[in-house]
């Protein structure tokens, strides 16, 4: 799966820390998920998505091999 949190947050120029804060989450999780080491939950989807005002499809998409 890969995601656009990298490019959300850029926008918002924001650090991984500022974003974990604002979601609940270690830095360290923030970082994993951007580098797709890491798929997150369904509720940490969603409170991304409520954070970043996108739907959860715009944010994480599938891959073939998903």
């Amino acid at each position: 799966m890969k995601n656009n949190l990298k490019v959300e947050r850029a926008i918002r120029n924001i650090t991984q820390e500022e974003l974990a804060v604002k979601i609940g989450v270690t830095r360290q999780a923030i970082n994993s998920i951007e580098l797709n080491k890491y798929v997150p939950s369904t509720v940490l989807a969603l409170k991304f998505s409520l954070y970043f005002g996108k739907t959860v499809n715009e944010l994480f998409t599938l891959e073939e091999s998903d």
